[in-house]
């Protein structure tokens, strides 16, 4: 999207809203918008238009096909030899292994792969490490203890990349090891292959996969050379249909946060489809003990499945995501679902707990650029989530870690502009930490006690020119303007088509100049609900959510009567059989009266 001049002058005038945000409006392309308003809307064209959309590119990116985006595998370093050797296995009928993270994108990895496998007759041995006692990613131990199963070959699935301690092991025992990942690394490990669009010598340009979008191009590229290789017609087997497997590639890209761009755009687009059939034993049974129903949308995969998914990584058993999304009969998925929500809410009672502590501390750090918080006992399954709570409330980076014996695991996320996976990498290469990695917007580490102080002065070195992007951050870009009367349900589902939203893609912002409060209260002790008047008397129903109690919340109430300036988001409604929009309210601001 095209930058917003640093000395632009708020949007409405509100230079300080109810959230104590300065509103912007983002700039188009005026060249760009006016050929798309030749045969598309007006919002739609604007929305296009921010995104550098033409018009000949609009059909495209409006309905987005896997058949026309999706890459050739083969651009991935490493890929092709990574292919040869999962190949060669099968010829040779060894035994695999598959060795995934515990979280989403982890689970849905190692699932795509033991879904493939198995079609073969090649059922995968998959191993999850246990979070507490095992730690993040492959280690000698679990090397060991694969080699000694007899497993022949390993392949490592969003994670492995930084690994080298591991690898080295396998490669001493005579374990072949191949790494399908994402993490950004500095160096590769001595694996057999190593395919990871954010690797040293990487081309493809595909950084913005996440490790389950990895593993679906490495089942193309596998799929395609079995095939070339007359593999499957000779042992009398059908080859697999891809694209049910679409359903874990869409979930995993919208939990892991990835832009969606290209290729991750259709991925959750058919990813939903293939969602909605709940063709998926595990995903139905998910789905069933979450009271969820169709037609799903990303806010289902990452605020419905998305945490009892990792629930059982958090705080339960870690295998048991991938053990639901692998499981074949409806029965056995049910018990993994229900086993998963009961965690789901051990998770958010522990979360509670350890947010209101944290909020705590970070209150005291109100001057610094970012937020680094630590307590012993704090269970290292929800820093992660932690981290992000502070990063929302405070709007800048944070940094959680929960210490036990002497040992602390933690978990940091960032705004755009600040690239917190390099921070923390650049620590564990001073030997400030022990252990870091991750991406732009997250990252995980693990620290002594005794070398808190440290990290805390090295991280403050490194947010030293951090003030433009933390001012930034705190801005609230609008990207349309409109009126209560133009809140239809059509404009509604136009917005709709520059879906999928989320990471990259941000659902759109619209604005509400001057409209008056009609009707302003709290709902189920936690919301306000309200009713906009336009000045031709339209009316546009909108809900603030989690606002009671909070400055918007406060302003919104203090505003019966008054004129305001609204920013949210137009959702279609289909609540209780009746078909209506409501806005859903970001921010507001009083307007002069």
């Amino acid at each position: 999207m095209t930058e917003i001049p640093a000395d632009a002058a708020p949007a409405f005038g509100v230079a300080r809203s109810f959230t104590g945000r300065r509103w912007l409006l983002r700039p188009a392309d005026e060249a760009l918008e006016r050929d798309l308003l030749r045969e598309i809307s007006p919002v739609l064209a604007r929305l296009l238009a921010l995104r550098g959309v033409s018009l000949a590119e609009a059909a495209d990116y409006l309905s987005p096909r896997l058949k026309k985006l999706l890459p050739d595998p083969s651009v991935l370093k490493d890929m092709d030899r990574a292919v040869t050797r999962v190949a060669a296995a099968l010829e040779k009928g060894e035994r695999i292994a598959v060795f995934g993270d515990y979280d989403v994108d982890g689970s849905t990895s190692a699932a795509l792969l033991s879904d493939f496998l198995s079609a073969l007759g090649a059922a995968p041995r998959i191993y999850i490490p246990d979070r507490m006692k095992e730690g993040y990613g492959p280690s000698p131990f679990a090397m060991r203890a694969l080699h000694a199963e007899g497993m022949q070959l390993v392949i490592t699935v969003d994670c492995g990349s930084a690994a080298t301690a591991a690898v080295e092991e396998a490669n001493n025992l005579g374990l072949d090891v191949v790494v399908l990942d994402h993490h950004r690394v500095d160096a590769a490990p001595p694996a057999s292959a190593h395919v990871n669009p954010n690797q040293p010598g990487d081309s493809s340009g595909l950084g913005h996969l996440c490790a389950a979008g990895v593993t679906f191009l490495f089942l193309v590229a596998l799929n395609r050379h079995l095939r070339e290789t007359n593999f499957y017609e000779p042992r009398g087997m059908t080859e697999p249909d891809l694209r049910p497997f679409l359903d874990l590639v869409g979930l995993a890209t919208i939990c892991d946060v990835v832009p969606l761009k290209d290729v991750n755009r259709a991925f959750v687009r058919f990813g939903l489809s293939q969602i909605g059939t709940l063709s998926r034993p595990g995903l139905a049974a998910l789905a069933g003990v979450a009271g969820a129903k169709g037609p799903f949308t990303p806010y289902h995969l990452g605020f419905v499945f998305g945490p009892r998914i990792n629930a059982g990584g958090r705080v339960g058993r870690s295998s048991l995501g991938v053990d639901l999304l692998t499981a074949r009969e409806a029965e056995r998925a049910a018990e993994f679902a229900a086993q998963l929500d009961l965690h789901n809410k051990e998770r958010q009672v522990i979360e509670k707990v350890i947010l209101e502590e944290a909020t705590a501390m970070a209150a005291t750090q109100a001057n610094a650029p970012f937020v680094l918080v630590a307590g012993d006992g704090w269970h290292a399954g929800v820093v992660g989530i932690v981290a992000g709570r502070l990063k929302e409330r405070f709007a800048k980076p944070a940094l959680v870690a929960g210490f036990e014996g002497g040992m602390g695991r933690g978990s940091a996320r960032s705004i755009p502009g600040i690239d917190i996976g390099g921070v923390i990498r650049a620590a564990a290469q001073a030997g400030h930490i022990e252990y870091g990695g991750g991406h732009a917007m997250a990252a995980g580490f693990s620290l002594t006690t005794a070398q808190l102080d440290r990290f805390r002065k090295f991280v403050e070195e490194q947010f030293g020119g951090a003030g433009t992007a933390l001012a930034a951050a705190n801005d609230l870009h609008l990207d349309a303007v409109s009126s209560p009367a133009g809140a239809t349900i059509a404009l509604a589902e136009e917005i709709a088509q520059a879906g999928p939203f989320g990471a990259g893609n941000p659902e759109p912002l619209l604005a509400f100049s001057d409209v008056r409060v009609g009707f302003a209260d709290p709902v189920a002790n936690a919301h306000v609900k309200l009713r906009l008047r336009g000045g031709d008397g339209a009316i546009l129903d909108a809900i603030a959510f989690r606002s009671l109690g909070t400055p918007l919340g406060d302003g919104l109430l203090a505003s019966r009567a008054k004129p305001i300036h609204v920013a949210g988001r137009l959702r279609r409604d289909d609540w209780n059989a009746r078909v209506r929009v409501q806005l859903e309210i970001e921010d507001a601001a009083p307007a002069s009266p």
